[in-house]
């Protein structure tokens, strides 16, 4: 089948409530809306992407598919990512990928809105609904800064408004609107407006190119930004800090990618099992030395079963220590964002 020409491309991205969001929005959408529109929904990797695809479909009249790699984009459908795995765009093609995890999340919001930035820059428009934390914001300003549109749920009415807030806290924002407006508003959009071929900024187009070939190098960290002393938590790898984003972000060789506050959660996660091993390793210590005393007891005196003893009260002292700084980390997890 010949592809054909992709006048508009709407971006969704959504996490916490997003299935019941989506719904809403695409029974918006008028069956002739003048667009491609891709979903990312930000769901656990086992989740069962056409149980999801189902309850879209029974809200909108416009055909919901779930792609497969290679695809030809078709105006006038709804894709919907895979569970587990990346959706991308290139020009007239949809590409799923097993690419790094952004933000620890496969399919990212992210990586989507990059590529659609980097491939068709003017006519994108971005669209963010219900979610927590950041995700979405760094993909959002790369469509700002290639020329498309961006979109968000009102905070005060989506279900979790960190993910609509952060858009709004960090870059100008083109439409902040009860998500009952926003198929009129892109119908009355796309009917009296065309959009023009806009210069794409350089780190966009990389970034989205090194999602595409599911690996970078040291070279192309460095186009990015500046590398850091920091490791990457999951592969070990050195991360660099992208130079030009709107919200601190980092990268490493291998693809993944955090933002500063994924980044930080990642770290207290890697305190906190730590901190479990060496209670564990403790623990087991303490209770070594308890069976050893009640194994030699008759061989001991007075003076080496009190030596015994000491040892195990220090190794409880230290436990215990251990045990505080979980809490305190389990409340520095639990700290609001600033955004």
């Amino acid at each position: 089948m010949e592809n054909e020409t992709i006048k508009n491309i709407i971006t969704i991205g959504t996490s916490a409530g997003g299935i019941s969001a989506v719904s809403r929005l695409v029974s918006t959408f008028h069956e002739d809306l003048d667009a491609a529109v891709f979903i990312v929904i930000h769901v656990s990797p086992d989740s069962m992407t056409d149980v999801i695809l189902n309850t879209i479909q029974k809200n909108t009249l416009m055909e919901c598919r779930v792609p497969g790699d290679q695809d030809l984009i078709q105006n006038r459908k709804i894709y919907l990512a895979p569970s587990d795995h990346h959706m991308l765009l290139e020009r007239g093609t949809i590409r799923i990928t097993k690419g790094a995890y952004e933000n620890h999340w496969r399919p990212s919001i992210d990586v989507l809105f990059r590529s659609a930035a980097a491939t068709y820059n003017s006519c994108v428009t971005g669209i963010i609904l219900t979610g927590l934390l950041d995700d979405g914001t760094s993909g959002m300003f790369a469509i700002k800064r290639s020329g498309g549109r961006c979109m968000i749920q009102q905070p005060e009415e989506a279900d979790f408004p960190d993910m609509p807030n952060n858009v709004l806290n960090n870059m100008e924002v083109d439409y902040s609107v009860s998500i009952n407006e926003m198929g009129h508003i892109l119908s009355d959009l796309f009917s009296r407006s065309v959009c023009e071929e806009t210069l794409v900024p350089e780190d966009v187009r990389l970034e989205a190119e090194i999602a595409r070939r599911m690996s970078s190098n040291v070279e192309d960290l460095k186009k990015l930004g500046e590398l850091t002393s920091l490791t990457c938590p999951d592969c070990g790898g050195v991360l660099a800090q992208i130079a030009d984003d709107v919200i601190p972000r980092y990268r490493c060789y291998t693809g993944h990618t955090f933002t500063e506050k994924s980044l930080e959660e990642e770290q207290l996660k890697g305190i906190e099992d730590s901190l479990w091993v060496a209670i564990r390793m403790l623990e087991e210590r303490k209770n070594l030395l308890k069976t050893l005393k009640g194994h030699q007891q008759k061989q001991y005196n007075g003076n080496q079963e009190q030596q015994v003893q000491q040892r195990s009260d220090e190794i409880q002292v230290h436990i215990n220590r251990l045990k505080m700084m979980l809490m305190d980390v389990g409340e520095a997890n639990q700290q609001p964002s600033s955004n």
